[in-house]
């Protein structure tokens, strides 16, 4: 089992931890030149003052709260009380501070998380890469290990998000996810990356990017620490009724999604599905053709284009200078979409995931690539526009899908032991997030047994 937020836990309750000692530890990974710049803010005192309590309760023998304050990092998307909520930009340092916590950072509170820091991000959650002019790029922690002469991506828009938690700063992190910037650079960096079914989160305090598409949501370093933040952040209670793989079915799409892997994608995903269905899944492979018609719902940027431009029209009248460019580009495709086409967009949604639902009706889950590439250098990103946005469209290619689809998905590392990342999404239609997270489960169990034979 991995060292996850509830190993942790275990050990604050059998007494062989503390919350405090935890913190410590926690804030040392923090600022270890690998990780600081995963941090726009490090909280060092409040982090500090959250444990405290935690340790104080245990020492009088009241119950542990959920997170049992551990660490959690924060998006620098969400509003923290008394903090200013920039969302990675410069335009934005002047605001003021936050009169209150977001829901989701309040029930991060309730559940007694040491709230460590805000976290690096892609400025306003605009790209799958996870690059920031204004501040420096948190380099992908697992990859290094591998190349540590050529500094790769975290992934984004969570970048920081990712680092935190690989790095061992943070046990989990708060995150968004309009397109897949929980999952990308979940599957970039080998940590577990859940997007709920969006309306079970609160999206109200945190700076929006498509009002149709955001979801809040958490990467961890195991499904069973999704399955705890998933019910810290939605305010409801998991039911996972442990059904076994072998009576699940699964589908695979050949449509669009195995596209353009690179060699060490396909090999881990092949394994992935040899492994499962070793362990009894059954996985069936099938053309999905509504994934061939996704055209019309991308149109000058889709949401994200058209519901960005709403927000940030104003700003750019008077400090687009202060934006980053690439990011720009992409709100700027928004100004195209007429009330009239947004509509249409509305309408094509909806009947495009009916014919979704269709497609894949009597399968319990679906599995993908996460993303198509491994992490790739940083400096060849900044140096080269048209690079950026082709790896940009490849990483939010599979993960968008769910998020049009308004469905549920996680990603999972499946890479054999020594090698690069790679993520294994299982995606599902709206309101299945139990039963898609039960099988995350057996998944995750039949990987690791893979792993270890």
């Amino acid at each position: 089992m991995t060292d996850d937020l509830l190993s942790r836990r275990a050990r604050l309750l059998g007494g062989t931890s503390s919350a405090g000692a935890e913190i410590e530890r926690s804030l040392q990974h923090a600022a270890s030149a690998a990780v600081a710049p995963a941090f726009l803010k490090l909280d060092a005192v409040g982090a500090r003052a959250a444990a405290r309590a935690v340790d104080t309760a245990r020492s009088s023998g009241a119950p542990l709260p959920p997170l049992a304050g551990l660490a959690v990092s924060i998006k620098d998307l969400f509003d923290i009380a008394g903090q200013v909520t920039t969302a990675g930009s410069t335009v934005l340092a002047d605001a003021a501070p936050a009169a209150q916590d977001a829901p989701a950072v309040s029930r991060l509170r309730a559940a007694g998380a040491a709230l460590i820091g805000r976290t690096h991000m892609t400025e306003f959650a605009f790209s799958g890469v996870g690059l920031n002019p204004h501040h420096p790029t948190p380099a992908n922690l697992p990859m290094a290990t591998l190349d540590r002469d050529t500094p790769r991506i975290p992934g984004g828009s969570s970048s920081g998000a990712a680092v935190s938690v690989a790095g061992e700063a943070a046990w989990a992190a708060l995150g968004s996810d309009t397109g897949g910037s929980v999952r990308i650079p979940a599957a970039l960096q080998g940590l577990v990356g859940f997007k709920n079914t969006a309306s079970l989160t609160p999206t109200e305090g945190a700076i929006p990017l498509s009002t149709t598409l955001d979801t809040v949501s958490a990467l961890t370093r195991s499904v069973r620490d999704a399955v705890l933040l998933h019910e810290v952040l939605s305010a409801r209670r998991v039911v996972l009724p442990s059904r076994p793989l072998r009576a699940t079915r699964l589908a695979v799409p050949t449509t669009l999604m195995l596209d353009v892997l690179e060699p060490a994608v396909a090999a881990a995903f092949e394994r992935a599905l040899a492994g499962l269905s070793r362990a009894g899944a059954q996985i069936v492979t099938l053309d999905v053709p509504p994934l061939a018609d996704m055209a019309p719902l991308q149109l000058n940027g889709g949401f994200a284009s058209c519901e960005s431009w709403a927000w940030h029209r104003h700003r750019l009248a008077t400090r687009e200078a202060e934006y980053d460019r690439r990011v720009v580009t992409r709100i700027r495709r928004g100004m195209a979409m007429s009330a009239a086409d947004y509509i249409d967009l509305q309408t094509a949604r909806t009947a495009w995931t009916a014919c979704m639902h269709e497609a894949l009706r009597g399968f319990d889950a679906v599995l993908s690539p996460t993303v198509p590439i491994l992490a790739p250098p940083i400096a060849t990103l900044e140096a080269s526009d048209e690079e950026f946005f082709r790896v940009n469209s490849l990483l939010l290619r599979n993960p968008s899908v769910v998020n049009l689809l308004d469905g549920c998905a996680i990603s999972l590392p499946c890479q054999a032991p020594g090698d690069a990342p790679v993520g294994l999404m299982l995606w599902s239609r709206g309101h299945a997030d139990d039963a898609l997270l039960d099988t995350a489960l057996a998944v995750e169990a039949a990987l690791a047994a893979g792993a270890s034979s």
